[in-house]
């Protein structure tokens, strides 16, 4: 479903990734950990196309995302191809990005209305049944400010999830929330995973749900995958002297 050959990114002088080579396969549920600034986040913008790759290709559902076919030869990819790619994927970002001045339904069927062409009798019908699924049936009609963190970003999955996306991609999802909050939030995601055909990619800190629920772990490092593994074998015998390093401080910190 995913596939990153030779991906590099640089910020000026700053090289953030390098040489990325992997793939996720469809309905995989993978997950990114890792120290802060290692890169992780860069990738989940460069799928999102909020940056563009400096070297290499990837590739989402068999076709070009950062490039596309121009006289049988690969180019940049336009907005016009950008805007068509990322139809596809979704994205939960750390900050929930509710709009203020819409209520939680409005919130939900904006984007399906406007991008997927859905009626608004359908799109209100879809937000119904995801409301129900995240646990905020109730909430239908209250503004953002009216919601706790969690239920904002229970709103936000529901919105991402309207969208129908082949991916998801998931930033720090818990970050922003109150320890109490988090449970919540994680076992819901869980859910979906186990219950949809959608792609994940996941960025966090929540070691316990990387290890919960990931089908694969990937150990980044400096802009590199060092370690790419089940979680049953990156938690407990992982082989990388940098995994176990990292692995030991974010489990002992407490």
């Amino acid at each position: 479903m995913i596939r990153f050959d030779g991906v590099g990114k640089k910020f000026g002088d700053n090289e953030v990734l390098k040489e990325l080579d992997f793939s996720i396969a469809p309905g995989e549920f993978v997950t990114l950990i890792g120290p802060s600034g290692s890169g992780k986040t860069t990738i989940l913008r460069l799928l999102m196309t909020l940056e563009k790759v400096t070297t290499g290709t990837i590739t989402v559902a068999g076709k070009p995302l950062s490039h596309m076919d121009k006289g049988g030869k690969l180019v940049p990819a336009d907005e016009a191809h950008l805007r068509l790619a990322r139809r596809n994927i979704g994205m939960v970002f750390q900050q929930f990005n509710l709009f203020p001045n819409m209520n939680v339904l409005r919130n939900i069927t904006e984007a399906p209305i406007r991008t997927l062409g859905k009626s608004r009798a359908e799109a209100e019908t879809r937000a119904g049944e995801l409301l129900e699924m995240v646990g905020l049936s109730e909430k239908i009609t209250a503004r953002p400010t009216q919601l706790s963190g969690g239920q904002q970003q229970r709103v936000a999955i529901a919105r991402a999830l309207a969208m129908e996306p082949d991916v998801l991609l998931l930033d720090e999802v818990t970050s922003a929330l109150d320890p109490e909050l988090v449970t919540g939030v994680l076992h819901l995601l869980k859910d979906i995973a186990r219950t949809t055909d959608i792609t994940f990619l996941c960025v966090t800190h929540e070691m316990q749900f990387a290890r919960n629920v990931s089908d694969r772990v990937m150990m980044f490092d400096s802009g590199r995958v060092i370690e790419d593994a089940v979680p049953e074998k990156l938690f407990t015998a992982p082989e990388q002297e940098r995994t176990k390093s990292f692995l030991h401080a974010v489990l002992n910190r407490d």
